[in-house]
């Protein structure tokens, strides 16, 4: 079920009536979110539901197996367990057919026939966000830094909670395990406040992000026969794009959770702000960042054993973090070249964000936010284009004598222009704010607070883009 269709609004209202005001008992209301998160996730393809309720009762049991034994050797082989189901079933939905085809490639190269069976199966919606979910609760009680739950509905619930389900953000089993083991209290202003975070969401996903995707999807499909200057529009329209696409989805998904007394941490903080690739990456898919970084970077000895050893670490954590994405090579070169960015800092062992982090930028900071938007622009290019060899051309493309040429644009994407200039200033008059409807006319007159929210409306009424799936449903 798409957070921007009719069946969520319907669905959503009806939950969340059931929810506060027919089942005012906690145990109640779990096990409504259970059934409701089952039927979100079912709205796809019911098959969907065994590989999660699998999922679930495995990581539930590996859980309850770990606190009653203190044999370390049973408690490796139960977290093995929990690994070796996690990581299989993702590996094998996701990344079977990108390994066997370059296989059977290796062995053409060195003149060998090797014919691997090419398997023609639907990755699960989500399947990349839920497995990490599960993994980080093993791993916690693992680690003895959680204490498992005792009930399965109660797991069952934190694992499949339908607002955060698909696509984040990835949330520690130490974090919103326990607001379901705790009495919740329907808190008005934080509920409002999670309807103003969805509205700002819908805005950025269906008039930002869909109105992008025309245009980008026009030229990325046909970018031999565009100038450069049009290229170069649609690589930034399309970093413009993914933010309003990925972080729309978080500040709805956000929003929709404090509607039902829950607080998810935040995933996306103003990114194309950031003075430095070390800042962007601190504010760009925090929950992700953070997950490799907890999970990968500080096991592998994180910044604590040498430059040389750090610059290792940074590269492996930016490769895994570009394959967790697709399994194709331009998600893994994009990874890569992420991490080349790493290196002056890493050289330089400064951290610049460091100073700035409690400061937010200003219009001094505007050459360094700018030079670290295109340096993201540019990596776009590689993680939007569908081969190597077409991103290569592509930037070959840009940087020809056509840049200087005037491109023919659409009126539709003269406006969208428009309304992205109109997203950077709220956003830039917002940065201190969870969101930047946070608070918004909450101590005005209730007519000029309410014509607010209503040209929010009317905005996306009339400006809305051609329905786009969520680009990252396909993670």
């Amino acid at each position: 079920m798409l957070f921007n269709s009719i069946d969520f609004a319907v669905f959503l209202p009806i939950v969340f009536l059931l929810y506060w005001f027919v089942l005012p008992r906690r145990t109640w209301q779990n096990a409504l979110l259970l059934v409701a998160s089952y039927v979100f996730y079912g709205w796809w393809d019911w098959k969907f539901l065994i590989l999660i309720f699998l999922s679930t009762v495995l990581d539930y049991g590996v859980g309850v197996a770990l606190s009653r034994t203190e044999d370390n050797v049973r408690r490796k082989l139960l977290l093995g367990v929990s690994l070796l189901f996690n990581l299989g079933s993702l590996g094998f939905f996701k990344y079977y057919n990108f390994f066997s085809e370059n296989f059977a490639r290796a062995f053409s190269f060195l003149g060998l026939a090797f014919s691997p069976a090419v398997l023609n199966i639907v990755l699960p919606v989500g399947i990349s966000f839920y497995t990490f979910q599960t993994l980080s609760y093993s791993i916690d009680v693992y680690k003895r830094e959680l204490e498992p739950t005792e009930s399965f509905v109660e797991f069952a619930a934190f694992v499949s909670f339908f607002p955060q389900l698909v696509a984040g953000p990835i949330e520690r089993a130490s974090n919103l395990l326990p607001q379901f083991q705790k009495d919740r209290t329907f808190d008005r202003e934080r509920a409002v406040d999670g309807l103003r975070q969805i509205l700002w969401g819908l805005f950025k996903k269906i008039v930002i992000a869909d109105n992008c995707a025309e245009y980008v999807n026009s030229v990325y499909g046909n970018y031999t026969n565009q100038p450069g200057s049009a290229l170069a529009i649609a690589a930034i329209l399309f970093a413009f794009q993914i933010y309003g696409d990925f972080s729309g989805y978080s500040d709805i998904a956000i929003g929709t959770s404090r509607l039902f007394g829950f607080g998810l941490m935040r995933n996306f903080a103003n990114p194309y702000f950031s003075r430095s690739i070390p800042e962007f990456w601190r504010r760009w898919h925090i929950s992700l960042s953070t997950w490799f970084r907890d999970y990968v970077y500080i096991p592998l000895g994180g910044s604590r054993r040498g430059l040389a050893r750090t610059a290792v670490n940074t590269l492996i954590l930016f490769l895994v973090s570009g394959f967790w994405h697709g399994a194709n090579w331009t998600f893994i070169a994009w990874g890569a070249l992420n991490a080349f960015y790493m290196v002056p800092s890493l050289m330089g062992r400064r951290v610049p964000v460091k100073r700035n982090e409690a400061v937010v930028a200003t219009l001094r900071d505007l050459p360094a936010i700018l030079r670290t938007f295109l340096l993201t622009v540019l990596g776009w290019i590689l993680f939007r284009s569908d081969h190597l060899s077409d991103a290569f051309a592509y930037i070959g493309r840009i940087f020809s004598p056509s840049l200087f040429t005037m491109p023919l644009l659409p009126e539709r994407t003269i406006y969208t222009l428009g309304l992205i200039l109109l997203l950077v200033v709220i956003e830039w008059r917002g940065r201190t704010k969870a969101h930047p409807l946070e608070g918004a006319g909450f101590h005005w007159p209730w007519p000029a607070r309410w014509s607010l929210y209503y040209s929010l409306v009317l905005v996306i009424y009339f400006f809305s883009g051609r329905s786009q799936q969520f680009i990252y449903f396909q993670f």
